[in-house]
């Protein structure tokens, strides 16, 4: 029970050549982690340094109460984008409301884990089959790869309901594209994909971490300032920066003025008129949001277009209009935001800029019950996503090491990581199969590397942070890329198709679904699960029933599928390949007649029910009835092969009294014995 409530007690005591092999497994990954997590964290929409948080705390738990010794938590390509897509509809990236709600996500997620594994049901990972998952998987890195395009070109990106139309939108803005943005993720893309194949020992991530940064800061790759709206003399790009300053005020106030009304809400005393004209405004101030965000992302779009060259003036000011003169690769001055009611122009690419030094807080994260409504059904895919992603790497690994797993047990560890991680900045967090590798690479003994690994996140967190300034987002683009690119395996869902038409269906519209819907991802996860289970209930609607004939060893095969003559015409024999329960009741009684109908002559049928696994009250009451039917119309219904479980079911409910309990044989050999001596001493009667 002990080992049960602390798992981690199985490290202690801790041996020397052990702890030894963790810390430099923990070292490697550490280097890995501090520059994909900070990645990670952008594509989350969040500021990169709760990428940082993320994979300290979380990153302990889930090691301490875990089960896999070489799974290592923290933050995924997958699950950010999917945290992302499911909070933009809510608030604005970046802002003080969407972090909030990422902190809430994470502890939703962490809630429905923990709950399923000390409640054992790991199995509803079987839910989401596997076709399900390569086509979710490939279509999900794909999205994550593109999404990350603006990135590399430094060019403003929509955020639509629709991914694919925003997608468009970027690409249209390549005319506008920053160069040296272009060169940096392009670069970094090549060098990480070098370093993993020559040199895989070397830590590919955090040298173009640090390469690109110390690139970027002697370069003076971010180059930015703030204007006053005077200075920009071009009449039609300042009249679209102020809309874009206005639009962006007026958000803020409806964001306001949201908060409080909800905050009236939920005060108890208001009921009545007053609560109903609440709601009305609440909805109408829904409305003007996503009206405001839908023009805000056209205005972005409309001002980056603006390429403004600097003005010199003779009393020394500085002005900036547009100009046809300027070359491909000379500077132009773009909007990049608003401080203090003055434009930012930059003429550089976007850095990491500055990060936040030291721990994260203890914070309660925010409960609005609204929110969490509307969150539910994201927030228990994401887990289920989440853990079958963490269980399909522990297993890969587990093969290797014969260590043995409890998915339950591992499930508690995940849940606990994101509960505790929502606490103190976490966002959702879940295992990683690149670093999970790399330890069990390294050569990690337990699950101590993650800690020290998380020790190592502590330190840069303290101490390391400024130094991070300058690094390129389009370096932190790449990586991303770099590592969910290797997830596309379009060789596995042909193989699907292959081995079964109707799997390569499921993966493929799963693979579209996941395409179209985006960036809600999770509903593409349920259109393939719902059609799953559609295949399965056709199937078993219809299960697979032949009559069978007599191969030339004496054996009994599909007469049809093997070109076969039936076993005798005044008997039929039938295979009924499934369990009959309600769904396919019916469809047995129409084989059992369907066949009558092609032998007039036969006066008995036999099925052949060892494929019938178990029988409930609908197929009982159906049994009954068509044994009764046949009886009355001179044919005997027989039963050969039948398990126990059925057996017992049809004794306990006296339907053998109404076949005959002679009419029940253990196996079709003794069946057909019987039925042949039967109907041939028939025949010699009546030739005598």
């Amino acid at each position: 029970m002990l080992m049960k409530l602390f798992p981690f007690l199985r490290w202690f005591p801790p041996q020397k050549d052990k702890l030894r092999a963790d810390l430099v497994a923990g070292i490697t990954v550490a280097m890995i982690l501090v520059p994909q997590s900070m990645a990670y964290a952008s594509l989350a929409g969040l500021p990169v340094v709760y990428g940082l948080y993320a994979s300290f705390l979380p990153v302990i738990i889930a090691s301490l109460w875990g089960a896999s010794r070489f799974l290592h938590t923290g933050p995924v390509a997958m699950l950010s984008l999917m945290s992302a897509a499911a909070i933009e509809p809510l608030a604005t990236r970046g802002s003080e409301e969407f972090i909030q709600l990422s902190l809430l996500l994470a502890l939703m997620v962490g809630v429905m884990r923990l709950l399923l594994g000390l409640f054992r049901m790991g199995v509803l990972i079987n839910l989401a089959s596997h076709p399900v998952i390569l086509g979710f998987t490939n279509a999900a890195a794909l999205i994550i790869g593109l999404s990350l395009v603006n990135g590399f070109l430094n060019v403003p990106m929509p955020r639509s309901d629709s991914f694919l139309t925003d997608l468009g939108q970027v690409f249209g803005q390549l005319p506008t594209a920053h160069i040296p943005t272009l060169l940096f993720g392009v670069v970094t893309l090549v060098a990480l994909h070098q370093l993993r194949k020559k040199y895989p020992r070397l830590p590919g991530v955090l040298l173009v971490v640090v390469i690109g940064s110390v690139i970027s800061a002697l370069s003076g790759f971010e180059n930015s300032r703030l204007v006053k709206p005077e200075q920009v003399v071009n009449s039609e790009a300042r009249a679209t920066f102020n809309e874009l300053v206005a639009s962006t005020t007026a958000l803020a106030g409806v964001k306001q003025s949201q908060q409080a009304i909800s905050d009236e809400l939920a005060d108890d005393t208001v009921e009545g008129r007053r609560y109903y004209a609440l709601q009305a405004d609440l909805l109408r101030l829904q409305g003007e949001e996503k009206s405001l965000k839908r023009n805000l992302y056209g205005l972005k779009i409309e001002a980056h277009k603006y390429a403004l060259v600097q003005v010199p003036q003779s009393d020394g000011s500085v002005l900036y209009d547009t100009s046809d003169n300027r070359g491909l690769f000379a500077s132009a001055w773009r909007w990049a935001g608003v401080e203090n009611q003055q434009f930012k122009l930059s003429s550089g690419g976007s850095v990491v800029g500055n990060i936040p030094a030291g721990l994260p807080t203890f914070a309660v994260p925010m409960m609005d019950f609204g929110v969490i409504s509307g969150l539910f059904t994201t927030a228990f895919i994401m887990a289920m996503i989440g853990f079958m992603e963490a269980t399909s790497i522990s297993r890969a690994l587990a093969a290797k090491t014969r260590e043995k797993l409890d998915s339950n047990q591992e499930l508690i560890g995940q849940g606990l990581a994101n509960i505790v991680g929502s606490f103190f900045q976490s966002y959702v967090v879940s295992g990683s199969f690149s670093r999970s590798a790399v330890a069990a690479k390294a050569g990690a003994e337990t699950g101590m590397f993650a800690i020290i690994s998380a020790l190592g996140v502590l330190l840069v967190m303290l101490f390391l942070t400024e130094y991070l300034y300058h690094l390129p987002k389009a370096i932190l683009a790449a990586i991303v890329m770099s590592a969910v690119f290797s997830l596309i395996d379009i060789k596995s869902m042909l193989h699907a198709w292959y081995v079964r038409r109707a799997d390569g269906v499921v993966g493929l519209v799963t693979f579209i679904a996941t395409l179209v819907m985006a960036p809600k991802l999770a509903d593409g996860v349920l259109v393939g699960v719902a059609l799953t289970v559609l295949i399965y209930l056709l199937g078993s609607m219809k299960p697979r029933s032949e009559i069978l004939g007599r191969m030339s060893d004496g054996s009994l095969a599909g007469a049809i599928s093997h070109d076969l003559a039936p076993v005798s015409e005044d008997f039929v024999v039938l295979r009924f390949d499934s369990s009959l329960v309600f769904i396919n009741a019916a469809y047995f009684e129409q084989a059992v007649l369907k066949a009558l109908s092609e032998f007039p002559a036969a006066s008995a049928l036999l099925v052949v029910g060892n494929g019938i696994n178990r029988i409930d009250a609908t197929g009982e009451e159906k049994l009954r009835a068509l044994a009764q039917d046949l009886k009355a119309a001179g044919v005997t219904l027989m039963f050969a092969g039948l398990k126990k479980p059925v057996r017992e079911a049809i004794e306990r409910s006296r339907l053998d009294e109404v076949i005959g309990e002679q009419n029940i044989f253990p196996t079709r050999h003794a069946a057909l014995q019987v039925l042949e001596r039967r109907y041939n001493q028939a025949k010699s009667l009546n030739v005598a």
